[in-house]
């Protein structure tokens, strides 16, 4: 049975605005300072510890302590699917710039939710994916004998991920597209993949991608998707 003191607790914590810019700024993945999450909420670092002192306290984030420097991130991908669920829900802000509306763009077009690929890319790889049968929808979503080659070619070791506590394939739906994009530890792995091998770069600041031109082959390749498939609509 849920516990409506719990829920509570966590939307109490969330409805500061300084508190949820900090973990917003965690999506990503990384870890970040106590200092550098009070520059992103605007906030005294006096004030930021305090804050995630009580996001740690509520389980949303862990802290690790490296030398002068406490060093913040996500408690897991649980989390950010919370985050991201949540972030689906409120008014809508209009862009007011055309810088805003550029970084809306390159945000709906790639990013990471995350560990794994989101935006129009993740959506077009969970798509490619089914659509080849590497995937398939088995009371749930699940690698086929040709998907366990598929990413076996990559490099990615699906009997050591099995091991692990966390699902190696699921459906997250996607906060820009509504529709979903792959997550599970396969995906991590499958995003770590094309960062090291340079197929998508972080943009500055953000949790934005850049698919490189040898990414666009990569995705040609491997899974038919075009450059203009992450395009925008219309």
């Amino acid at each position: 049975m849920t516990d409506p003191g719990s829920v509570a607790r966590v939307a109490r914590l969330l409805g500061d605005e300084s508190r949820t810019a900090m973990v917003l700024a965690l999506l990503g993945g990384d870890s970040r300072t106590v200092s550098e999450l009070a520059a992103e909420a605007s906030v005294g670092v006096a004030a930021a510890s305090e804050h995630v002192s009580r996001l740690a306290a509520a389980g949303l984030v862990t802290t690790q302590t490296q030398g002068r420097c406490k060093y913040v991130r996500l408690a897991g991908p649980d989390v950010a699917q919370l985050l991201e669920t949540l972030s689906r829900f409120g008014e809508e802000e209009t862009a007011r710039s055309l810088g805003a509306v550029r970084e809306r763009e390159r945000f709906a077009r790639a990013r990471t939710c995350y560990d794994h690929l989101a935006g129009r890319l993740g959506v077009a790889v969970l798509d490619a994916m089914s659509a080849r049968r590497l995937l398939a929808r088995r009371s749930g979503l699940a690698v086929t004998a040709p998907g366990r080659e598929w990413f076996a070619g990559l490099g990615v070791d699906l009997d050591l991920l099995e091991r692990g506590r966390r699902p190696v394939v699921r459906e997250c739906l996607d906060v820009t597209e509504r529709r979903p994009h792959l997550a599970g530890s396969a995906a991590a792995a499958l995003c770590e993949t094309f960062r090291q091998r340079d197929w998508v770069r972080a943009l500055p600041r953000s949790r934005a991608l850049s698919v490189t031109p040898l990414g666009e082959r990569a995705l040609e390749h491997l899974l038919g998707i075009g450059a203009g498939e992450l395009r925008a609509a219309g």
